[in-house]
């Protein structure tokens, strides 16, 4: 049968579905009228994650709306949603092999911001408005290169009256200001990407655009100060391992009697079904900075705190207890051939690597953010997550972006060692090898020899070209010289690698690789029995 509302009922009555208990149609209408929540990006983790959240809200009568979702980057992710009334199936993987099928249906309105502009506008004029959440990723709010230069569209915005700009922040910019003009009602702003100080980031961009419309007497200083200083902006911690939606579960999907859940990919590259797979353990942290009153999401375990909190879940989690291990493993694996992240933990070296990573070199500089304990979510990290081998996770998803991670996985740890104890900073054996390890990635060569694409990541093309020329079986000075110029870009590492004493050993590291095939293992191997 299809996934629809027209056949929810005789869906809820499929062995181990649970189905919305309220009436769907009366809350989209609630919705429409008196909207509190519209996300942008309305991919994986926002139906796996927030839109759950709020089904369960509903369920339990704490709130009569659901969320309006909108797409900047991708319109073919909202055609999925049309073919399914909205509706998705959430797929929850226990790591003792239980599953949960919950279908969703708290997405009240599914929109693309080019083709349904006047239906968004309606929904930023509502009073009743209170949260404008993202999960665009923090390449949705890049105005510049990495030079700083202002990018070409963004500079084109700027010139032009608010009402006609075309790229996301400044689209975002101009719907603030039609809010102010409307109903003059505060909001806020709530980036849930996974970024440090997520919050200032959106807020940079958008304000980016204020200033040069105020510049140009585009707009008032009392619009100004309504962007500025009426909406806010809050810092979040997300974390929720979401990855595409896997082939088996369609299969599985099928098999319970639901039609068309295949897993398609769009003209952007996106992966997405009409269902998402996900893991149990979830966080939200989010800094209680509301001026219009929020959704109660403290009823679903997100925590409300101040920003300095927010900051420290946020370091603890990026810099030491989940992704600094993901981003060992995700290159890891694809140099030794892996393509399930799950797979790859019950290799003995690399689970030992990724454990000494995380417990010998990265908590004893660890963040205690308070409101989360760093030893329960690490305990978590090595004791569920990333043994479950039914999220069905790759190396090759986690590796994309390596580039913009690099630095603060693992260049702010270092930097807290050389502020606290130079001598332990140059010590340091296993952060620095994961540096080692990706510029042996970006050859494009695996272990055997075997070559491979390397993911998705916006500096791929311009390290690949430095790295040019270079081959297994021997380093050359110039091939050395070239290695070393991108360890010294500091908007890679994050972090002075040279001053840390740590330079040599990458690049020591790194040669040993690149001697022959196998290379990778034996080192990998001998960094943790050294002689």
């Amino acid at each position: 049968m299809r996934l629809s509302i027209e056949n929810l009922r005789e869906i809820g009555r499929l062995p181990g579905y649970h189905v919305p208990s309220y009436d769907v149609e009366r809350v989209r209408s609630n919705t429409i009228e008196n909207p509190l929540w519209l996300h942008f990006g309305g991919g994986n983790l926002f139906r796996a994650f927030q839109a759950a959240d709020v089904q369960t809200l509903i369920e339990r009568d704490l709130m009569t709306s659901g969320v309006i979702t909108c797409d900047s980057y991708d319109d073919e992710i909202v055609d999925v949603y049309h073919r399914t009334d909205d509706l998705s199936v959430q797929v929850i993987l226990n790591a003792d092999g239980s599953v949960e099928k919950n279908v969703i249906g708290s997405i009240a309105r599914s929109l693309k911001l080019d083709a349904d502009r006047e239906l968004v506008k309606e929904i930023y004029s509502k009073p009743s408005l209170q949260m404008i959440s993202f999960t665009v990723t923090e390449k949705g709010y890049l105005i510049s290169d990495n030079n700083g230069e202002l990018l070409g569209a963004v500079k084109q915005d700027m010139d032009r009256m608010p009402e006609q700009a075309g790229t996301f922040c400044g689209i975002l910019a101009y719907l603030l200001l039609y809010r102010k003009k409307t109903c003059g009602v505060p909001v806020a702003m709530v980036s849930m990407d996974n970024c440090a100080h997520n919050g200032d980031r959106l807020k940079s961009a958008i304000m980016a655009f204020a200033d040069a419309w105020r510049d140009r007497r585009y707009i008032s200083e009392e619009d100004y100060r309504y962007v500025s200083g009426s909406v806010t902006y809050p810092w979040s911690m997300i974390d929720r391992i979401t990855p595409r939606p896997s082939p088996e579960i369609a299969d599985m999907l099928k098999q319970d009697g639901l039609e068309d859940m295949n897993v398609r990919v769009t003209s952007q590259g996106t992966f997405l079904a009409p269902y998402v797979n996900t893991e149990r353990p979830k966080y939200l942290v989010i800094e209680d900075n509301f001026p219009n009153g929020r959704p109660p999401l403290e009823n679903v375990g997100v925590i409300f705190t101040d920003r300095e909190r927010v900051d420290r879940c946020e370091l603890m989690k990026v810099c030491t207890c989940l992704n600094p291990p993901q981003t060992a493993m995700a290159v890891l694996g694809c140099l030794l051939g892996y393509t399930s992240i799950a797979k790859e933990f019950e290799d003995r070296d690399i689970h030992e690597f990724i454990y000494r990573l995380c417990y010998d070199e990265g908590m004893p500089v660890v963040v205690d953010p308070e409101v989360i304990s760093p030893a329960a979510f690490e305990a978590e990290v090595f004791d569920e997550r990333l043994k479950n081998k039914y999220i069905r996770d790759t190396p090759q998803r986690i590796a994309s972006d390596t580039s913009q991670k690099l630095q603060f996985r693992f260049g702010v740890n270092i930097t807290r060692y050389m502020k606290r104890n130079p001598a332990k900073a140059a010590a340091l054996r296993y952060m620095p090898m994961v540096y080692a390890f990706w510029l042996r990635y970006l050859l494009g060569i695996d272990d055997t020899g075997k070559p491979y694409t390397c993911s998705n990541d916006p500096r791929l093309r311009e390290l690949q070209d430095k790295l040019s020329g270079i081959q297994l079986g021997g380093i050359s000075p110039e091939d050395e010289q070239k290695a070393r110029s991108i360890l010294e870009d500091h908007t890679i590492t994050g972090t002075d690698l040279q001053k840390a004493g740590l330079e040599d050993k990458i690049i020591s590291s790194w040669k040993s690789m690149m001697a022959s095939t196998g290379a990778v293992r034996k080192v990998l191997h001998e960094s943790l029995n050294p002689i």
